[in-house]
């Protein structure tokens, strides 16, 4: 496997050699690109003697290089031929460039144009690390998927003490190496996910709705492709941009969801329900917008129960998961909608609490399984999808492992 390593502008970045070696020491390949600032520090002669690879130091080789891919496109050729980047150690300036998409140099254009796993290992002052901006730029990271292994507290090079010091070695290669084991652990899964409201309509112009956004099941869909996985989306009407998932089917009414569910369902190895399904229906819908002349009463009747007729469906080995979101009796309610419909584990949503759930960039909550509950705090619902998407692989492992009998 090929790993960028990304070295920025700090005193630590005479670390990133031993990093480069203990890479190697595990059997990957290392290419490393040095921005103008940390050749201050080491000099690419440093790398290139220590990997055997190119030292990649501007954006634009000149034309007696020894590179052999054309320069006006190597970042493109580099960042389809790396199974990970990392940066170690990264500035607070290259935390700024990624988070805001600034491709200033080589390194930058390089995290924007791969979609290979990114693990960023910061270094900096201990006040530069606590700003305000620095930390959003990191959460802002951390919500697109970013890995980041947080600097440790010490004393610094620059005479302070907190915060701020490059993380250990160690830390560092064992945080890309998980990544990278994560990476592809649902690679030859389909995992088909539901994602989003449904609207059921009334009359041409009204329809009774509810407040999912759709974000839990799109980020669910964004985790699932980067573990590996072939994905197909089904979603009701959201204002996001889906994922580039192998198959997007878009619908609007319950109907039309149970429809595309069960269309994809018996080719799907895992099932994951995020879909704010609406429970009732209008009746009678009209065929002319009801005009407002006098008081409205609607005649609902209950839509199909998607979820509990996909578990009475399924076959051996395909795994099935559901959503609930409650506001009372959380844990009673969700284990007994765990059971009712056959179900391998279920997300619970406390959707009382201010701030979380429906419409946010952040969710909390409890993942049920027969045998375990995991209490997950608050996060971003990337972060808490990829939880998910561990004990979807916890519980894909145990039904693989043969049982041993007496």
């Amino acid at each position: 496997m090929k790993i960028a390593l990304g070295v920025t502008g700090g005193i630590a970045a005479y670390k990133a050699a031993e990093i480069a070696r203990r890479l190697q020491d595990r059997d990957l390949r290392v290419q490393v690109i040095m921005t103008a600032a940390a050749q201050e520090f080491v000099r690419p002669l440093t790398f290139a003697a220590l990997t055997g690879e190119k030292v990649i130091t501007e954006m634009f080789s000149q034309r007696d290089s020894n590179s052999t891919l054309d320069s006006s496109v190597e970042h493109i050729g580099v960042a389809q031929s790396i199974d990970a980047l990392l940066v170690a150690p990264a500035t607070a300036a290259t935390l700024a460039r990624f988070a805001h998409g600034l491709a200033e140099d080589f390194l930058s254009t390089l995290y924007l144009a791969t979609t290979a796993p990114v693990v960023v290992a910061p270094a900096m002052n201990v006040n530069m690390w606590r700003h305000p901006a620095t930390q959003s730029n990191v959460q802002t990271l951390r919500s697109r998927g970013v890995t980041i292994v947080e600097p440790g507290e010490g004393y610094l090079a620059c005479g302070m003490t907190g915060e701020g010091r490059l993380a250990d070695t160690d830390v560092i290669v064992e945080a890309l190496l998980a990544r990278l084991a994560q990476s592809q652990d649902l690679a030859g899964e389909h995992v088909l996910i539901s994602a989003g409201p449904t609207y059921e309509p009334i009359d041409p112009v009204r329809f009774l709705g509810n407040r999912s956004s759709g974000k839990m099941g799109y980020a669910l869909a964004e985790a699932a492709l980067r573990r590996g996985a072939k994905v197909t989306l089904v979603s009701g009407p959201t204002a996001l941009t889906p994922p580039a998932v192998t198959e997007f089917i878009s619908v609007e009414t319950s109907a039309q969801m149970r429809a595309a569910l069960l269309a994809h369902f018996g080719h799907a190895s895992v099932t994951i329900m995020t879909a704010a399904v609406s429970d009732f229906a209008p009746a009678s819908p009209s065929a002319q917008k009801i005009k407002r002349e006098a008081a409205l009463h609607l005649d609902l009747e209950p839509t199909a129960d998607i979820l509990a007729e996909l578990g009475s469906l399924r076959a051996p080995g395909q795994l099935l998961i559901g959503f609930a979101a409650e506001t009372e009796n959380l844990a009673e309610n969700a284990r007994r909608k765990l059971e009712r419909k056959h179900l391998d584990a279920i997300v619970l949503n406390d959707v009382s609490r201010p701030g979380l759930g429906f419409g946010s960039e952040r969710n909390a909550g409890d993942i049920i399984t027969a045998s375990e509950s995991l209490a997950i705090p608050e996060m971003t619902k990337l972060e808490m999808a990829g939880r998910i998407l561990d004990v979807v692989t916890k519980l894909r492992a145990a039904r693989q492992t043969p049982k041993v009998t007496a």
